[in-house]
Parts: structure tokens; sequence; C-alpha cells
């Protein structure tokens, strides 16, 4: 499975001791540069999937540990469950547009923790998440992407089309069938980014294969003072609901 977005698909909770027990069957193919917060990680190279999942820039738990674990909980046990997770805080939609990158890039210079982010990624993060998917191709299939992404773009009427234009890139790159599901969550209903549901909302109207997970019932904010994340406990229901829709 595909996982990419902004901040809340990193992950912002707190790794707690129970997030580090993993059950061997569910394996993360590193896809960012250094490794170093991750012990055994190396870009490219399967691991047992503990947290954080995206990079050692600051991503901690996320969605996309429990819909894993909860894959995994579900699966046949002859089955692995992997997960290729490429994730940036803050960005547009746009860094993951392959014709327009490079300009959406240059216009963020000034935030040099995004571009650290960014850069982990080789300065593509979109090239690092096909190149790493192929990789995984390898070894098995493609079933399915998660996603978790458009706070930054809540005020954008284009945002759904312009995730449908990654959706047809991903698929077309990767040699992929018509069938591939793309679940998005909801983003924090009570947070300043709440208008970014509707957006959300219409994504379905892109393609059959799109569907919402959602955060109904989530209305503990992440105490950082943004607003626009959730704690450790929801990541883990968010990640479960992931799964739930997945396997439906």
């Amino acid at each position: 499975y595909l996982a990419f977005g902004q901040s809340n698909m990193e992950g912002q909770g707190d790794i707690g001791n129970e997030d580090k027990n993993v059950d061997e069957r569910f394996q993360l193919l590193w896809s960012a540069d250094a490794g170093s917060c991750n012990q055994g990680a190396s870009k490219g190279k399967w691991i047992k999937a503990t947290p954080p999942l995206a990079h050692c820039q600051g991503a901690k738990l996320g969605p996309a540990d429990y819909f894993g674990r909860t894959m995994v909980e579900k699966a046949d046990s002859k089955i692995k469950v992997g997960i290729i997770s490429v994730a940036v805080a803050g960005c547009s939609i746009k860094l993951f547009d392959k014709d327009n990158y490079k300009s959406y890039v240059s216009s963020q210079q000034g935030q040099s923790w995004m571009i650290q982010r960014i850069n982990t990624y080789g300065g593509n993060p979109y090239g690092r998440l096909i190149e790493m998917a192929k990789k995984a191709q390898e070894d098995g299939v493609i079933k399915g992407i998660i996603f978790h992404q458009g706070e930054t773009d809540a005020g954008d009427g284009n945002w759904p089309s312009a995730v449908k234009k990654v959706y047809d890139n991903i698929i077309k790159d990767l040699g992929l069938g018509n069938d591939i599901p793309f679940l998005a969550g909801e983003v924090l209903r009570s947070g300043v980014s709440a208008g970014a549901n509707n957006n959300i909302a219409k994504l379905p109207q892109q393609s059959k294969n799109f569907y919402v997970v959602s955060s109904e019932g989530f209305n503990q904010a992440l105490g950082d003072g943004q607003n626009v994340h959730f704690p450790a406990e929801e990541y883990r229901e968010f990640g479960k609901r992931y799964a739930e829709k997945m396997i439906e």
C-alpha cells in the first residue's frame, strides 16, 4: 500500500511503548534518505514497520501505522502487508504533481523545515514514491493507496481534480489496473482547516475508486498549538478506519 500526504500522514502523535511492538508481517519499505531515527532503516530496504514510517525530520505516529497493523490482523497468516510512506508537512497537492512540482518547491524556499523534508526524498517526493513503489513491485502487489492531505489546499476548488491527476499518474507510472482503491481521510472537523472536508467530500465524484474515511468523533486536537493534528489515540483509531474501508 502506498501512503502519502502532508503532516497528518507523516504522523504527529507521540510514539508510545505499545506502538513499538509490531508484527513481523507488517513491513515498511523505507523511502527517505536518512533512516537514523528508525533502527536498521535505509532507503529501499524492507524493515519491520516501527514508527516513524515517513522520515526522520519530525514524523511520529500516524494513520498508516494502525492501518497496516489492522490489515495484518485481518489477513491470512501467510500474507505480509507492506507500506511505502512519503509525506511532507505543510505541503500542497502541487508537490505531488510530477509536471509542476519544481515551481512549487521554488515557491517554498523560505520554509526551510519543509525544504528539509522534501530533500530527504531527493527533492522530489512523487518521484521517490514511484521509485520505491517499483522496487516494492519486485516483491509483491500494490493493492491500494491511503492519503491524508488537503489542509494546505482547503481554499482551492481545483484540489479534487488535482488529486485525481496525481492518482492517474501513479496508476500509469506503475502500470496498475483500473481498480486500485484510493482512500482519503477527512481532516480535523473542529480544526482551522476543517473547510478542507468540503473538498474531500467531492473526491468520490472523481473516480469510482475514490473513498472518504471519516474523522467523525475525533474532536481532540493535538496540543501543539496548530489545531490541525490528531493525538496518538485518534491516529490509532483513524488507521483502523482506513483498514476497515480498504477491506470493505
